[in-house]
């Protein structure tokens, strides 16, 4: 039998790429409401805050005391309530409403980087200078560094225009902020954090209209040299790496992953897990989707997995709904930076990522991590909030299209 041939394509007629694919696709989605994949992204972080609630409320029950019990019941509710507060008031706002403010932010936050090595502010916890203490409050000022850069990079690939496309003129400044939010992050130390803001920032400006060849060197580079540099000078970091690699043992990540997979389908219900109290540290943030796995099986992890599908997906279609090029690119930004640290927790829990003290959005115990989470998807929902007015008319093409659709043949 001979081996069966190519279809020939017929002349005269024309072959779609995947990029004219891709392209069509996001004319399709933004020929949408924004306001509808707004809401549902609304809905989506609602459900992962009640998941988030009910699963610290069961663990905060099994090893806490009465009195510490309700303290901690208190705490939930109010930063909770505090992040559900924040996030409907920078929806009010949008991207446009602290876009002026922008400049100003970026200076605060390179400032409270700085106080982090400064005592009594910043506190050294595990050898690590992440916090700002101030009485019984801490902060945690890389988090909300991430944000306000994006915001920042989003306004100056808008402002730059066609010259985004430089390098002198435009990747370069870009870059070099970034490198100093990266370096001081990474002085902490905190490498996870540092290559996240990264990624996120090179993101936004691929999207923006940065080179390839500028985005993909500078991750190169920068996020290679970075992790080699740490690998070579910080022994915990190195620790880590080995036990991915399987070079060595860890104990907190073995316990985790046994956690995880006690569960079977359905898990041992919800407030039954044994695992937190045999003293797994960080099982209720840094590896909170373990004791999801041990109380609700495989079941409540799918479930939480799919809300987080579900957040990216209509994260995206809201991104590509949007006109505004300065509210489409920070709603993408924001976006990916929520997305993405929930991807990499996942990662690190199913072990298929370096160990990483990376919560999980929404869902993780951390008020800081909470109230930033809900600041970033607040504004990126508040960017339809300039939609709104808009006929049918305005809305034939995006503001901003995939960087595929973008890069293809002859466009």
């Amino acid at each position: 039998m001979s081996p069966r041939r190519p279809a020939r394509t017929a002349p005269g007629v024309h072959q779609h790429t995947l990029f004219e694919r891709l392209d069509v696709l996001a004319r399709r989605a933004g020929a949408i409401d924004p306001e509808r994949p707004a809401l549902a992204v609304f809905w989506v972080t609602l459900m992962l805050m009640a998941l988030g609630l009910l699963i610290q409320v069961s663990h905060a029950a099994a090893v806490c005391e009465p009195d510490e019990f309700r303290h901690e019941l208190t705490t939930q509710l109010v930063f909770r309530a505090g992040g559900l507060v924040l996030l409907l008031a920078c929806a009010r706002i949008g991207p446009a409403g602290v876009r002026r403010f922008v400049p100003l932010l970026t200076l605060l936050c390179l400032g409270l980087l700085v106080l982090v090595f400064v005592p009594p502010l910043g506190t050294a916890i595990n050898g690590s200078h992440r916090w700002l203490r101030y009485g019984p409050l801490s902060f945690q000022p890389s988090e909300l560094a991430r944000v306000v850069l994006i915001l920042w990079v989003a306004d100056r690939c808008v402002r730059l225009g066609p010259l985004v496309g430089e390098m002198r003129r435009g990747a370069l400044p870009m870059l070099a902020l970034a490198l100093t939010f990266f370096g001081l992050i990474l002085l902490e130390t905190d490498l996870g954090a540092a290559l996240l803001l990264m990624i996120c920032v090179l993101s936004t400006m691929w999207v923006g209209g940065a080179r390839p060849m500028h985005v993909g060197g500078s991750l190169l580079g920068i996020g290679g040299g970075a992790l080699v540099l740490m690998y070579t000078l910080v022994p915990y970091i190195r620790g880590r790496l080995e036990t991915w690699f399987g070079y060595s043992h860890n104990e907190q990540v073995s316990s985790a992953s046994e956690a995880l997979a006690s569960g079977g389908l359905f898990g041992v219900g919800l407030g039954h897990g044994v695992y937190r109290r045999l003293g797994v540290p960080y099982l209720e943030s840094d590896f909170v989707l373990a004791q999801v796995g041990e109380e609700l099986g495989l079941f409540g992890v799918l479930a939480v997995v799919g809300l987080l599908v579900a957040f990216t997906w209509f994260a995206l279609r809201l991104v590509l709904s949007i006109r505004d090029r300065y509210g489409a690119l920070c709603a993408f930004g924001l976006s990916v930076s929520t997305a993405l640290g929930a991807m990499l927790h996942v990662q690190v829990v199913a072990g298929l990522a370096p160990p990483k003290g990376m919560t999980l959005p929404f869902v993780s115990d951390g008020g800081t991590s909470l109230l930033v989470s809900s600041i970033a998807v607040g504004l990126a929902i508040g960017a339809a909030r300039r939609e709104a007015g808009r006929g049918v008319a305005d809305r034939s093409a995006p503001a901003i299209l995939t960087p595929l659709a973008r890069t293809a043949p002859g466009s």
